[in-house]
């Protein structure tokens, strides 16, 4: 079985990182924090979400942490303000003290963390009391239609991909286990509200060419295939994507958003 590789930073905003963007921004707005406060970004891959958070949430510092170092690479170039620094760490052992920020997020990353449970008790851990502690995670079993065309289409040429299928692997990416992550964590007032956004590709390369990059689960599974199995995958994309007159793939993503708050 492939596993899926998280190193190429470019590959990877090509592939998911662009949409993680647009996701970020509507995150950010419901979380509604105070200006001035220390965030911490867990899982912070490519800075689309630190970036977002420097952008619109007005903080006073960033911390931003990865197990990647070629995704904290390509962060650190891409995210230059001077109120953000970026650290390789685990999110199940976080190197930050007790109680040391204000504000703990991660996008798209909880599901990818062998024991999230341990995880989001890290995130109860570091933040202060009466702090917020909020991620969002892709709905990959429903909401996610570039994966659930490309899984289809794999999944018809060879059985076996359906057994890599983020959909079927990933339980944490559904609201009621978000919400009991949180709830067993001692987070309070915990909410869990999906965010939808538009994947609209300019045509079948910018649709089909990210899964060349061997980012993810999808893309890692490209690089398995020999060229006939890769042309023939290709194909049968091509004949069942909704492809407008244009030549435009206009799809939606959804992923679902869960916040709670730590007690005081």
């Amino acid at each position: 079985m492939a596993h899926p590789v998280w190193a190429d930073g470019d590959a990877y905003e090509a592939y998911v990182g662009r949409w993680s963007r647009l996701v970020a921004a509507d995150f950010l707005r419901a979380l509604d924090v105070p200006p001035g406060r220390h965030w911490l970004d867990v899982g912070c891959g490519t800075g689309a979400l630190t970036s977002t958070i420097l952008a619109d949430g007005a903080p006073g510092r960033v911390t931003a942490v990865d197990r990647s170092e070629g995704f904290l690479a390509g962060a650190r170039t891409r995210v230059v303000d001077a109120r953000a620094t970026f650290h390789a760490g685990d999110a199940r052992a976080l190197p930050l003290p007790d109680r040391a920020v204000d504000v703990v997020v991660s996008g798209l990353a909880l599901n990818f963390v062998p024991e999230p449970a341990r995880a989001v008790a890290e995130f109860a851990r570091v933040v202060r009391p009466a702090g917020v502690v909020a991620a969002y995670v892709w709905d990959y079993a429903d909401g996610m239609a570039m994966m659930r065309h490309f899984w289809a289409a794999a999944a018809e040429l060879d059985p076996v991909a359906a057994e890599l299928d983020e959909g079927r692997r990933f339980t944490v990416c559904q609201p009621d286990a978000l919400r009991v992550l949180w709830v067993d964590a001692g987070l309070g007032e915990v909410s869990v509200r999906p965010v939808e956004v538009p994947t609209v590709f300019a045509d079948l390369a910018d649709y089909w060419t990210p899964f060349l990059g061997g980012q993810g689960a999808a893309p890692t599974y490209v690089t398995t295939l020999a060229e006939p199995g890769r042309a023939a995958l290709r194909e049968l994309l091509a004949a069942r994507l909704p492809v407008k007159p244009d030549g435009s793939i206009r799809l939606t993503a959804r992923a679902w958003a869960v916040r709670g708050v730590a007690s005081e």
